[in-house]
């Protein structure tokens, strides 16, 4: 280690101590000189300390290190314990910062600099956003944070567990991506729940929509049908909703397509701008009638609802199975049923096949074609699915769009075809 990286590796042990002591210093600004155990001068103190006995370490052992830790940490948990029992306080947060500050430092010399610096820059704004964090405790409900932790279990430890290959002997099931699609639907309805909570039933939805369409339109469809067998006053604020993400869908999977391959843009574009200008105005019709002086606010249980969440597990894997089987037994290329059978669980895989056979020397308008079959038959789905957890109220109006945009789009489609 050469005398420049030394300093720098000692300096950034310092700035750490720093860093936190101008945090503690500032949370504890009103109390008068002794009255804290340490401060931004005894922080940095700290930091330079761990730094040095870090750089001990190298030469001594890592046993060394110990030793020096334990001997900061004893006389300085000692004055910790009497500021405590004087100001009669239970917090620990002082002492763990400390050492904290100390371990930081000793690692900016030992380890990597990049780490050592996000650490202490993490460390204070955990340090400074205490009101926030307790705000938010107090206004946390136990159905919310139960559902938080179940959503991180079905990401953390279920996914990873599951294989990521078929395990049927038609090599049609894929239990992990299943499982992904199961976690994505939890996650947009616990999407849609907190952005209800923040933002009001009207925006709320409709950010929330807006947002799930980047992942998912047909998640969002189902999850937030139900909130009209909730409360159907909701009924234009869930369509305005549910458009939304249509939409974005639509241009999300046009993006895919020319991204992987550009000459899809020309036969591509004219249908999907017809069919979405015609959902967007007819969005913009549901928002202005969601527009209400006195609405009653939707009362939300739940962030998801896990057994309806598992049926759609179920659905989703006979859908796959379905799709499998019915292109592996088409009578033709099988690029077109191929198309319409994928399109009723979801558009990318299809989207982006299509665009990588481009490349590869398929002709674009069949390509085209195929991707906007998969739209028509991923809008049909939908709208079942609307049907199916929202009621005919919801279901009837999202059907009669879908029908609608697909007719605009096949015209757009007809008209952009050479004589």
């Amino acid at each position: 280690m050469s005398e420049f990286e030394l300093l720098e590796r000692i300096g950034l042990a310092v700035a750490t101590g720093l860093l936190i002591g101008i945090e503690r210093g500032w949370q504890e600004r009103e109390a008068h000189d002794g009255a804290r155990v340490a401060g931004i001068r005894t922080f940095s103190l700290i930091g330079a300390l761990g730094g040095f006995c870090g750089l001990l370490a190298q030469a001594g052992g890592p046993a060394l290190l110990g030793f020096c830790f334990l001997g900061f940490s004893l006389p300085f948990g000692f004055f910790e314990w009497q500021k405590a029992q004087k100001a009669e306080s239970f917090s620990a947060t002082d002492l763990i910062a400390g050492l904290l500050t100390f371990a930081i430092g000793a690692y900016a010399v030992q380890g990597k600099m990049s780490v050592a610096a996000a650490a202490g820059v993490v460390a204070t704004v955990i340090l400074a956003e205490r009101r926030l964090m307790h705000a938010f405790l107090k206004q946390l409900s136990w159905v919310e944070l139960r559902a938080a932790l179940m959503l991180l279990v079905m990401t953390a430890v279920l996914l990873p567990a599951l294989p990521d290959r078929t395990i049927d002997p038609w090599a049609a099931l894929n239990s992990h991506q299943i499982w992904l699609m199961t976690v994505l639907a939890a996650a947009v309805s616990y999407a849609g729940y907190i952005a209800v909570r923040l933002a009001g039933n009207r925006k709320g939805l409709l950010y929330a929509g807006a947002m799930g369409g980047l992942v998912t339109s047909t998640t969002v469809t189902w999850t937030f049908a139900r909130f009209v067998k909730q409360e159907p006053a909701l009924l234009p604020k869930v369509m305005t909703a549910i458009l939304a993400a249509w939409i974005v869908s639509l241009l999300r999977m046009t993006a895919l397509a020319v991204a992987v391959s550009p000459v899809l843009l020309a036969p591509l574009a004219g249908p999907v701008a017809a069919a979405s200008a015609l959902l967007l105005m007819s969005a913009v019709l549901t928002y202005r009638a969601a527009e209400k002086p006195h609405e009653n606010p939707l009362a939300l249980h739940d962030p998801f609802e896990l057994p309806l969440i598992l049926r759609l597990t179920g659905l989703l894997a006979v859908i796959m199975l379905l799709a499998k089987l019915f292109s592996a037994h088409s009578q033709t290329s099988g690029l077109f049923a191929l198309g319409g059978v994928s399109g009723l669980l979801d558009v990318d895989p299809i989207t982006l096949s299509m665009a990588g056979f481009t490349r590869a020397g398929l002709a674009p308008p069949t390509a085209a074609s195929t991707i906007l079959i998969a739209a028509a038959a991923n809008g049909l789905a939908k709208s079942v699915l609307a049907w199916a957890f929202g009621g005919s109220k919801l279901g009837l109006p999202l059907s009669a769009l879908a029908l609608a945009a697909f007719g605009a789009g096949a015209l757009a489609y007809w008209f952009s075809i050479p004589a």
